[in-house]
C-alpha cells in the first residue's frame, strides 16, 4: 500500500500545483495542503490515537489521504465533507485508487449544515480547511463536535492571517481551549479542548 499511496500523493501534489497555477477562479483550484502539513496531520492523528476524524473541505482528497493513512494505523475513520460536486467526483476517484476506502467516509453536503447535525463530542480530531469566512459562525458547532481532549486543526493561519484574526481571538479567549500556532505549511492553528 505504501508505495502506491506515496505515488498517488506525489501525483496529486503535481496536479494541484499545475492546476492552481493556471486557474484564476477559486472554486476550480484544488488549494491542497502542503506535504509537510500532510505529515503533520498524520503525526497528530497517531499522537492522539484519533479514531473519529472529521475533515471539513475535501477538495480532491489529498489531505484526506494523509489523515486516512494514519487512521488505518489507529483503526479510525475519516469523515470528509465537500460541497462541490466536481471535487466530490475527483476525490471519490482518487480514493478508489487506494486500499483506504475502509478508512474514508466521503460526504457531499454543505459544511455548516453537516456540522449542525454532528453528534456532540463525536470527534477526536477535526481538520478545518474550508470557507474561512464562515469559521466564526461555525465556532459553536466546532466546539460541540469535539470531545473533551479533542483537537481542532485549522489550515492557512499564517498565509491568511488577516482573515483568521477574529476566529483566532475567539478560540484563544475560550476558556475550554488551549491554542498554539504551528509554523508548518501555510500555518496551522491547533486548539485542544480541555478534558472534563
Amino acid at each position: 500500500m505504501h508505495d502506491a499511496l506515496a505515488a498517488l500523493k506525489a501525483e496529486l501534489e503535481q496536479f494541484g500545483e499545475s492546476n492552481d497555477s493556471q486557474q484564476t477562479e477559486r472554486g476550480r483550484r484544488m488549494l491542497n495542503i502542503t506535504r509537510d502539513t500532510g505529515e503533520f496531520l498524520a503525526v497528530m492523528v497517531l499522537a492522539t490515537h484519533a479514531r473519529r476524524i472529521l475533515e471539513i473541505g475535501t477538495s480532491n482528497g489529498y489531505s484526506t489521504l494523509w489523515l486516512a493513512e494514519a487512521a488505518h494505523v489507529t483503526g479510525g475513520l475519516v469523515t470528509t465533507v465537500e460541497h462541490a460536486e466536481d471535487k466530490i467526483a475527483m476525490a471519490s476517484a482518487n480514493f478508489a485508487r487506494t486500499s483506504l476506502s475502509g478508512q474514508i467516509n466521503l460526504v457531499h453536503d454543505d459544511a455548516g449544515r453537516y456540522l449542525a447535525e454532528v453528534h456532540p463530542a463525536s470527534c477526536d480530531l477535526l481538520f478545518l480547511d474550508s470557507d474561512r469566512h464562515q469559521y466564526l459562525d461555525w465556532w459553536p458547532l466546532l466546539q460541540r463536535a469535539l470531545r473533551p481532549g479533542g483537537v481542532l486543526i485549522v489550515d492557512n493561519f499564517i498565509s491568511h492571517k488577516a482573515e483568521m484574526t477574529d476566529f483566532y481571538t475567539l478560540a484563544q479567549s475560550d476558556p475550554a481551549f488551549s491554542t498554539s500556532i504551528v509554523a508548518v505549511g501555510k500555518g496551522e492553528l491547533v486548539a485542544v479542548k480541555h478534558p472534563d
